[in-house]
């Protein structure tokens, strides 16, 4: 078991207390090696993942999805984005929202997004690490593939400070155990393009189009085919 991880009443570890176990799953992932590929794909998170600021309502995930295809893969995807909410919420909640999207599906696939709102609402990082931990362990040891994006950089330099050491604990906390991770927040920082649709936003976190566009553009060249073993 990872320093990560604990059961529930436990304390959560310090970081940096050197405890660098290895995590192994209870249940092997595994894909059919033959006949069409029935795959569900759940995305939890936040406004991102629910595409808020989109005028034409795809977000990243839409986009996505739009560009995955295989004449072998028959996917279906279903968005559970939900504003405001923090790791703790989907911690919570995807042991009851997955299994019926889930159901009868050849294979079981999680993609998560959250941080943002960690922040805003005081989170410590040493928590949400372990919120974040507890998600992708206790998918694993269900058979549950998981895949990670970082929440995309805002248009508060304070905030944003807070945000890229956040986005470097998930990079870690994705690494020890081999998950997919893909960091949104480096690359669009300083992106023209990206800072354009902030300030064309209302609320200087949440982009338009092309904003989303870009996330999508990162989540498709950073290992998502490798993912899905397409």
């Amino acid at each position: 078991m990872s320093n990560d991880h604990t059961a529930p009443g436990q304390t959560a570890p310090e970081e940096g207390d050197g405890s660098d176990l290895e995590f192994r799953p209870s249940a092997a992932f595994s894909v059919p090696s033959e006949g069409p590929r029935d795959v569900a794909v759940v995305f939890m998170g936040a406004s991102m993942v629910a595409g808020v600021g989109d005028p034409k309502g795809q977000g990243w995930v839409t986009r996505v999805v739009g560009r995955t295809s295989h004449p072998d893969l028959e996917l279906t995807a279903y968005n559970l984005g939900v504003r405001g909410q923090t790791s703790g919420d989907v911690l919570t909640r995807w042991h009851t929202e997955c299994p019926p999207r889930w159901k009868d599906r050849g294979e079981r696939r999680l993609v998560v997004s959250v941080g943002a709102n960690d922040i805003a609402a005081g989170v410590t990082l040493a928590r949400h690490r372990l919120n974040l931990a507890n998600i992708l362990d206790e998918a694993a040891s269900n058979g549950v593939s998981t895949f990670v994006v970082s929440p995309p950089p805002s248009s508060d330099p304070a905030f944003n400070e807070k945000l890229a050491i956040l986005v470097e604990a998930q990079a870690d906390v994705c690494s020890r155990r081999s998950v997919p991770f893909v960091d949104c927040y480096r690359p669009l920082l300083g992106h023209d393009q990206w800072r354009a649709e902030l300030a064309a936003s209302r609320d200087g976190h949440h982009p338009g189009q092309a904003g989303y566009g870009l996330i999508a553009w990162l989540v498709l060249h950073n290992g998502w085919n490798e993912w899905l073993q397409i």
